[in-house]
C-alpha cells in the first residue's frame, strides 16, 4: 500500500470545483482511495463563518460564562452558540463541550475549526459529510472517497484522523464468521476501515501551515469480506454516551 500528497492543491474557496482541482493533479486509479480533509471540504461549501453571525442566546452565555469560571479565561459566547447550533446534543457542558453533530458524529465543539480560516473567524464542519464524499467522487477518475477531521479518542492523548463521511466503500469490513488462523471462528471482529484510511492519510497530510489537505491511499483492497455503512453507534448501544449524560462535572 502507497499514500502520497496530492500536490500544489491552492487556498480553496467557497465554490471552488474542489473535485476538478484534484483531479487535475493526480493520474488516478480507478481503485485508489483518495482521503479529503473536510477544512478544505467546508471551505468549498461556504462553511465559513464569523463570530456576529451568532449572536448569542441566553444558553449559551451560560454556557460561555461556566467554561469561563472553569479555565480561568474569557470564552466569547458566540462560539458557544456556534456550536450549539451546530449540534443535536450537548452531551458534556463542563468542562469542555463535548457535542453529537446533525450528521452523528461525537467531538469536541461540534467541530468547530478556528484556525486556518482565513476568510472568518470559525470554519463548521460540512452539513453532510457523506454527501460531499459522493459529490467529489462523482468528479475523479477514482472511485472511494473518505472526508476525514482531526479529533481526540476517549482513553488516548492526543488527535488522530477519523472519518466522518465516505462514499464508494462500505464504512467497515466484518471479519464474524471467518476463521483465524488457528481456525476458530471469529464472532467479534468488525474493522472499521475508513477510520483506519483516515488515520493513515493524517500522518502525510500533516498538521499547522505544512499540511496538505488530500491524500491518496494506493493499492489497499478491501477484500473478499462483508461489508457494512455501520460508522457511528446508535445512542441505544452506545453506553459511553448514556454514561455521559448522567456525570456531572464538580468544579
Amino acid at each position: 500500500m502507497e499514500l502520497f500528497a496530492v500536490p500544489d492543491l491552492p487556498e480553496i474557496r467557497e465554490g471552488d470545483d474542489l473535485a476538478a482541482m484534484i483531479d487535475d493533479r493526480v493520474d488516478f486509479r480507478e481503485d485508489d482511495v483518495v482521503v479529503v480533509a473536510s477544512t478544505v471540504v467546508s471551505k468549498a461549501e461556504g462553511r465559513v463563518f464569523d463570530l456576529e453571525d451568532f449572536p448569542p442566546s441566553p444558553r449559551a452565555n451560560e454556557v460561555a460564562d461556566r467554561l469561563a469560571a472553569i479555565a480561568g479565561e474569557e470564552k466569547d459566547p458566540r462560539f458557544a452558540q456556534a456550536v450549539i447550533e451546530e449540534s443535536t446534543e450537548l452531551i458534556t457542558e463542563a468542562p469542555f463541550l463535548l457535542t453529537a453533530t446533525r450528521f452523528g458524529h461525537i467531538g469536541v465543539n461540534a467541530g468547530i475549526d478556528r484556525s486556518n480560516v482565513p476568510d472568518g473567524d470559525l470554519l463548521l464542519l460540512p452539513q453532510n459529510p457523506s454527501a460531499s464524499a459522493e459529490r467529489i467522487r462523482d468528479g475523479l477518475a477514482a472511485d472511494r472517497v473518505v472526508v476525514s477531521d482531526t479529533c481526540g479518542r476517549p482513553f488516548r492523548h492526543g488527535q488522530r484522523g477519523v472519518a466522518i463521511g465516505w462514499a464508494g466503500l462500505p464504512a467497515s469490513r466484518d471479519w464474524r464468521g471467518e476463521r483465524d488462523r488457528d481456525g476458530r471462528e471469529m464472532g467479534v471482529t468488525v474493522q472499521n476501515v475508513i477510520d483506519e484510511l483516515a488515520s493513515a492519510a493524517n500522518l502525510v497530510a500533516g498538521e499547522g501551515d505544512g499540511g496538505t489537505p488530500v491524500v491518496v491511499v494506493r493499492g489497499w483492497a478491501f477484500g473478499d469480506h462483508d461489508g457494512s455503512d455501520s460508522h457511528f453507534r446508535e445512542v441505544e448501544g452506545d453506553f459511553v454516551r448514556q454514561a455521559l449524560r448522567e456525570w456531572r462535572y464538580e468544579d
